[in-house]
């Protein structure tokens, strides 16, 4: 499906024709650009332009999106501050969902994820799907969503804990990984109970012999935390029952007192409003309510008669709760403040008092632990180096093949695997990628190889290999084709256009060989508008586009258009 473009203010938009990742890349005054919005589509996507054009801005951008810190220099000149955008969709967000979830962030369920970054002259702030968000999490997420590489970033290849990663995934060892990390996770915990345990300091007779004491002196108290409001109450009521009594005993006297008594009064009170009633029957009206009265009066009064009976406790019944409270009150004054905290320095000091004086048997018990869980993680560290020793020379084999269509013909490659001392966190063996680019040398390590143009191709050979079975979305090129020309250079188009059936690719290029194999091309330009440098970007098609790459054949003529037309196909 072609391309649809659509103009807008210094930049032309481009549509996609395949699946892509980073759908949409907004750039405000950045570096020499004003004003930039670029939709770029699937596949391998090409971006050219003279030296000193601008090219760099879009990797500072990207860069800037993945939580790289921010420079003020990056600011336009004359304007306070600079703002980027970048609009993700996602093929699979589960891992960009993990770390947003992590950071307490809402999760992409749709699969798009829109990051931005602005930055002030004094203060930057980044937002994660319109939430703010940390430079850590945006960090984070980057290695689930752009593999970025460029003549001096080539990190990711040259750690052993990558190669590493991507032996694994080429293995497809994902099952043998995860049960191996369950294992090391599992032996790790019971040698770290075992080395905590045979390292402590011995028990003095002093410790033991307080530890008993505050184990027993707790157990002994048998407290329930919820006994102490009950308690408290009836432990006032004991504390001031002389004077509960007398004023108890007094209103008893007030409600039935023979004579004046409210209840004797209360009757005579209703023997009267009857009278009235059989001389006015519609007195019963307002009269009914004495009835009711009388009642809960009744009710009181048997209520005060039980009062004073509960009140009324015996000399031992009182030393009884008053004993409780000061034992109670004891215990919270030295282990507490609370009831609940006594009962965890009792159970502390049991579990304590039981580690030391058990301590050989516990000992014994964690280390036939200990040896149990070694043997299961030997067993899933020999299932993982199994897959991985059977896929290393197959991946060598495959980067070889790679490396001699780019030009090292008689390189030699290995994918060395060494077994460790010490199980890891990764398992049982490291790895490391040697390469030789001359017969007749040693194999060294990918860290010790000092040409940007060697270590480019090595690169691009290993992620070629390894196109079905890296899972980073989005990768970018930054003139990776440094030092290379002619035939090469043409081979590398072709290795970048082949990873974009898998993955959306950018690489940013001087060389047509590359620009020409790419599904679109986006040409950046430098212009000047009242007395200002800018830099825009623009989708260049058909006969633009062969005037774009006849200058990166550096000359003009029938001949050089011929030749940048077979480029182009």
């Amino acid at each position: 499906m072609g391309a649809v473009a659509r103009r807008r203010k210094g930049c032309i938009i481009g549509g996609s024709w395949k699946t892509r990742m980073l759908s949409l890349l907004k750039i405000a005054n950045l570096a020499l650009v004003e004003k930039l919005e670029w939709e770029l589509g699937g596949g391998l996507v090409g971006v050219t332009g003279e030296t000193g054009a601008g090219k760099s801005v879009i990797v500072g951008a990207l860069k800037l999106v993945l939580g790289e810190r921010a420079a003020k220099g990056l600011i336009r000149t004359g304007e306070s501050g600079c703002q980027v955008e970048a609009i993700f969709d996602l093929p699979d967000p589960e891992g960009a969902n993990r770390v947003l979830e992590e950071a307490g962030l809402e999760p992409c369920d749709d699969g798009q994820l829109i990051i931005k970054r602005v930055v002030g002259a004094s203060s930057n702030r980044q937002f994660v799907n319109n939430s703010p968000a940390t430079l850590g999490v945006l960090k984070a997420l980057a290695g689930h969503l752009v593999d970025l590489h460029g003549p001096h970033e080539h990190q990711s290849l040259l750690a052993v804990e990558r190669q590493l990663v991507m032996l694994d995934a080429y293995a497809g060892a994902r099952r043998e990984m995860e049960a191996y990390a369950a294992a090391w996770r599992g032996w790790r915990e019971k040698k770290s109970a075992w080395d905590e345990l045979r390292h402590a300091e011995d028990a003095s007779e002093q410790e033991l012999e307080l530890l008993r004491h505050q184990v027993e002196e707790i157990e002994s108290a048998e407290i329930d935390p919820a006994e102490e409001s009950d308690l408290q109450d009836r432990y006032q009521r004991s504390a001031n029952s002389a004077r509960l009594v007398e004023l108890a005993a007094q209103a008893q006297g007030l409600l039935e007192e023979e004579e004046a008594g409210v209840m004797s009064r209360l009757a005579e009170l209703q023997r009267v409003a009857r009278e009235i009633e059989r001389h006015d029957g519609t007195a019963a009206e307002w009269t009914g309510g004495l009835e009711s009265a009388l009642v809960e009066l009744e009710d009181l009064g048997r209520q005060l008669e039980h009062y004073l009976g509960e009140i009324a406790l015996d000399p031992q019944q009182a030393a009884a709760l008053e004993a409780r409270v000061d034992l109670l009150e004891g215990l919270k004054r030295k282990y507490g403040p609370t009831l609940e905290d006594v009962v965890e320095r009792g159970r502390t000091a049991a579990e304590r008092l039981g580690s030391v004086e058990n301590r050989g048997e516990l000992l014994e018990r964690l280390e036939g632990e200990v040896a149990a869980a070694r043997e299961e993680l030997g067993k899933a560290g020999e299932a993982l180096g199994a897959k991985r020793r059977k896929a290393a020379p197959r991946l060598a084999k495959e980067i070889r093949k790679h490396l001699a269509e780019l030009g090292f013909k008689q390189a030699a490659f290995e994918v060395n695997l060494g077994r460790l001392e010490e199980p890891a966190a990764t398992g049982m063996e490291a790895v490391e990628f040697g390469f030789g680019p001359n017969p007749g040398e040693p194999l060294k390590p990918l860290r010790q190889i000092a040409s940007s143009g060697e270590i480019s191709r090595v690169m691009l050979s290993v992620k070629s290999a390894l196109a079905k079975q890296d899972r980073t979305p989005l990768m970018v090129f930054d003139e990776i084709d440094a030092n290379v020309g002619g035939e090469i250079a043409r081979a590398v188009g072709e290795k970048m256009a082949a990873l974009g059936e898998e993955h959306q690719v950018v690489a940013i290029t001087h060389f047509p060989q590359v620009a020409a194999s790419a599904g679109q091309h986006f040409l950046v330009e430098k212009r000047v508008e009242k007395g200002r440098t800018l830099s825009g970007l623009r989708e260049v098609r058909g006969e633009e586009r062969l005037d774009e790459l006849v200058r990166m054949l550096g000359g003009g003529g029938d001949e050089a258009r011929e030749m940048a037309r077979s480029l182009v196909g």
